[in-house]
Parts: structure tokens; sequence; C-alpha cells
């Protein structure tokens, strides 16, 4: 007889049930965002350690997700719990400048291969938004290229091509009319993506690629795919815009471009700078930000601006503190069975997205 498993969820996870219908009273499926649902609940969880979570009924599973794979050091690792609390007396977000953004920002340039310059935004999703303005404004042009399936983070102009069918809409809300400047690509198909770049002529902006794409199940991009992108749009001036919020200090200390071995114009990075904590990086060629630095003379609408550079003085410490940690533990060490290191809390169906 098939196992029912579905069954054995709802036995084993009957306050999860009950919170849930509590969550549908005030959020629109019990949910903030549409990942947190599967069928026939979401788990709601009531504590985390390490590789570990433990939901409202006492359960305990190892962790795949890891927070939208920002929790590199694992939950609640010692380093950003103590520098939580020795900042939080000093305040949270001051809006203001201050000397953790130097110390962080140096460490981030010195850790990744294209980083001259940087700026900090409040999350992933930001930063892909502003990578996205800057390649227009440095070029002068419109068309931005991304891959199918890849996914950015939730800004008008990225949401498009996440999910097949490709061609159709991502979300309502979203004008049709800036689908002709926003064209996907097939993940490495070097002769497909040639001919889309040499269909944009002149108004080619920039490519913003995943070296190992997230959303679409953690594809690698082929090392030749990378280089003919970088060689390609170094020709045509466009920008090559490297998305590692999830690649980035995983896949090498310097990310993606470090383990390739292939340097991109712009990055952008996620939570995982921020040792899991809301925070975003846009990095690069200084000739690129010099559109965004405040003290050179311009008219309006002559540079490229935003009005949440500045964030959490948190963050920033978290970071700092981060890079300088020591490995997590592993979740198949110590008295766990190896074949619990198969068992994963990541919600069903989360593949398409994350």
């Amino acid at each position: 007889m098939e196992h029912d498993f579905v069954k054995e969820y709802e036995q084993r996870t009957p306050t999860s049930r009950r919170f849930y219908e509590e969550a549908r009273e005030v959020t629109p499926g019990g949910v903030s965002h549409g990942l947190r649902y599967f069928p026939p609940y979401p788990l709601f969880i009531q504590r985390v350690e390490g590789p570990r979570i433990w939901d409202v009924d006492g359960n305990e599973y190892i962790d795949l997700w890891m927070g939208h794979y920002a929790a590199i050091l694992g939950h609640r690792p010692s380093v950003v719990v103590e520098a939580i609390r020795e900042v939080v007396e000093l305040g949270t977000h001051w809006g203001i400048v201050h000397e953790r953004q130097i110390a962080l920002a140096r460490l981030i340039r010195e850790m990744v291969p294209c980083v001259e310059r940087l700026r900090f935004c409040v999350s992933g999703t930001e930063a892909t938004m502003y990578a996205v303005r800057l390649a227009r404004a440095f070029t002068g042009r419109r068309v931005i290229l991304k891959m199918e399936g890849g996914w950015h983070g939730g800004n008008t102009d990225l949401s498009v091509a996440i999910k097949a069918p490709f061609d159709q809409p991502e979300s309502a809300g979203i004008l049709s009319e800036i689908r002709p400047f926003i064209r996907a690509i097939p993940l490495n198909d070097v002769e497909a993506a040639l001919s889309v770049i040499r269909a944009c002529g002149d108004d080619l902006a920039g490519i913003i690629i995943e070296p190992v794409m997230g959303a679409a199940g953690m594809i690698p991009a082929e090392q030749a795919y990378l280089e003919k992108l970088r060689e390609e749009t170094a020709r045509v001036g466009a920008v090559l815009i490297f998305d590692e919020i999830i690649t980035g200090f995983r896949l090498a200390p310097g990310g993606g471009q470090e383990y390739y071995g292939v340097v991109p114009d712009l990055v952008v990075l996620g939570k995982i700078v921020g040792g899991g904590s809301n925070i975003g990086v846009i990095g690069g060629k200084k000739e690129i930000f010099d559109l965004t630095d405040p003290t050179i003379p311009r008219k309006k609408g002559g540079g490229c601006h935003g009005r949440r550079w500045d964030l959490l003085v948190l963050s920033h410490e978290h970071g700092h503190r981060s890079c300088h940690a020591p490995p997590p533990e592993s979740p198949c060490s110590g008295d766990l069975p190896s074949t619990e290191c198969t068992r994963g809390a990541a919600p069903s169906g989360h593949g398409d997205r994350l």
C-alpha cells in the first residue's frame, strides 16, 4: 500500500494547521509571500539552530531552505548573534552614514573581483533593480537580456520569463509595454544568445545572469557560455551583470566570478552579506558608479540616484562579523544517521522559484 505522506503530515502538525487558519483571517491565503504556501498548509516554525529547525508541534527537521539560502553559516551562528546583542544597543536604522559601512565595503571589495566601488541598499530585489537602472544610464540604451527561468527578485523590470511558458505574463499589474525592453534567452545556448544580442543592435544596455540559476533548479552556467557573454557584451559596449545573491561567497570567497574566472561589470549581492539580515549590494566598475556620485555636479536626470542606499547598522555589523566566521556545522555531523541528510524541510514545490 502506498504511504499517505499528506495524512502523516497533518497528524504531525495540528498546531501549524491552527495557526494557518488564523493567518488566513489577516493575510491573503495565509501568507505574505506566495512561496510560503504549500498544500495542505505551510509549516509554522518555532525555533532554529545550525542546520536544524523545529516546528510549533516540536518536530525536528534538517533545513535545506536556510532562509532563501541566505543563512550560509547556519541558523543563529554565534558570530551573528553576538553582533546583534552588541549593536542593537546602539540603535537599528540610523539613516546616516557610519564607520561600519566603510569596513564592510572594504571587505567586499577585497573579496569580489569586479568590485571597484559599491553601494548598499536594503534587499537583493532592490539591488537588481538598481543594477538594471545603472546599466541603462551608463550605456544610454534600453534593452536588458535575462535568462529564461531566471529569478532576480520582485522588481517590475525583471519579472519576465520566470516560469514556462516564458512568453506569457508573470503577473497582473505589469505593463506589456515594458516587454520589448526585457528579453529572455536560454541558458547555455550560445547560438541563441548571439542571435538575440545581434537583434538588439545598438540598443543592448546589459545582460543579467546568475552563475548558477537558483529558481530554475540550481542549474550552473557553462564556462564557455559565460565567457561568450563576457566577450560579446564587451564587444558591443553593454554591461554584464552577475546576480550573485545565491552564489556570492558560496561557490568561492569571491563568488561565481572567482569560481569561473569571468569578471562582470556589475554584481549584485543579498542577505548572505548581512549574515542573513536585510541588505543588498550593487558593486562594480568605478566608471559606472561615478553616475551615482553626488559630489559630481549634474543637472536633474543626469545621474543615476536611488533614495535608499543607506541602511541598517545591524546589517553592516552582521556582515563584517560573518565574513570572519569559522565554517558552519555540517548537518551530517554528530549522531545524525547519514540517511537523514537526504531529508529536508524545504516546502514541496519550492524548486521552481529557488
